[in-house]
């Protein structure tokens, strides 16, 4: 089962690593005042936030099943860059929402 939680932890932590590059990408783009780009990373972002998110549902049913057996180092990594992943979208829309903001004011 190692294998199998191994490749299922790295696409997680593929999956939610492309979604904060974007996140954080969107968050430069709107910085700058290019809010089409900054929304456009946005929606790159959540796809690969939902594909990930899909991965670890699958990986909460193994582990209701009783298929995972022992936690290991890479499952509590990939559970580590899901939530961090999941922060850095709150705060890209946010700072998006605040940066359109002081567009208007300027």
């Amino acid at each position: 089962m190692m294998e199998g939680l191994e490749r299922y932890c790295l696409d997680l932590i593929t999956n939610v690593g492309d979604a904060r590059s974007s996140f954080i990408q969107a968050i430069g783009a709107a910085k700058h005042g290019d809010f089409a780009g900054a929304e456009s990373l946005i929606a790159a972002g959540n796809e690969s936030f939902l594909k990930g998110h899909k991965v670890h549902g699958e990986l909460l049913q193994k582990a209701a099943g009783g298929e995972l057996g022992q936690i290991s180092l890479i499952l509590i990594h990939a559970e580590d860059q899901l939530m961090s992943a999941e922060g850095f979208k709150i705060l890209a829309n946010e700072f998006i929402d605040v940066y359109k903001k002081i567009a208007v004011l300027s």
